[in-house]
């Protein structure tokens, strides 16, 4: 008996392990390109002589919004049909997950509105309040940051695991 414990624990751990792994080079993957788009927000407010930089926001949006992502993984989203050509499944997951981003966000706007003693239809007046453009702006950028994403990973499902060994290897011309 000890040793199928054993034997359970160590799943576990190396579950948990990949889990940990994917999860930061998810945060990592996301932060970049967060930290990218406050840089180029930056450069336009202070070519208007505004000064702006919220170098915090970056890694807590990418670490909040990778935790919602591993949570889509955890649920299988758009995981029900294999038979479909991989460029419909990457478009069709980025569209899922990108629903489920919109959703999860909002809940948390509702959270944080509340602990700020606010009502949620307060918070969600002020956030949609003159500011349609923006948002309809950061859920396109959100999409085109998810379909990388999602297709790095459905690409290493079609070659079994083994894109970041073909991606890495050096390669050897004939």
């Amino acid at each position: 008996m000890p040793t199928i414990e054993r034997a359970w624990l160590v799943t576990v751990r190396q579950k948990a392990s990949h889990e940990l792994r994917e999860f930061l080079f998810l945060a990592l993957y996301l932060y970049v390109c967060f930290s990218a788009l406050v840089l180029y927000k930056m450069a336009i407010l202070d070519a208007q002589g505004i000064s702006f930089s919220p170098f915090g926001l970056p890694i807590v949006k990418a670490l909040l919004l990778a935790k919602f992502i591993m949570l889509g993984h955890a649920v299988r989203l758009g995981d029900r049909d294999g038979t479909r050509r991989v460029i419909y499944v990457i478009v069709h997951k980025a569209l899922l997950y990108l629903a489920l981003l919109i959703l999860l966000s909002l809940i948390e706007e509702a959270v944080v509105a509340l602990i700020h003693g606010q009502t949620i239809v307060a918070a969600f007046t002020e956030l949609w309040s003159g500011k349609l453009w923006q948002i309809l702006a950061n859920n396109v950028i959100m999409l085109l940051i998810l379909v990388p994403y999602l297709a790095s990973r459905e690409l290493n499902d079609a070659v079994e695991g083994r894109l970041w060994v073909i991606l890495l290897e050096p390669r050897i011309k004939p």
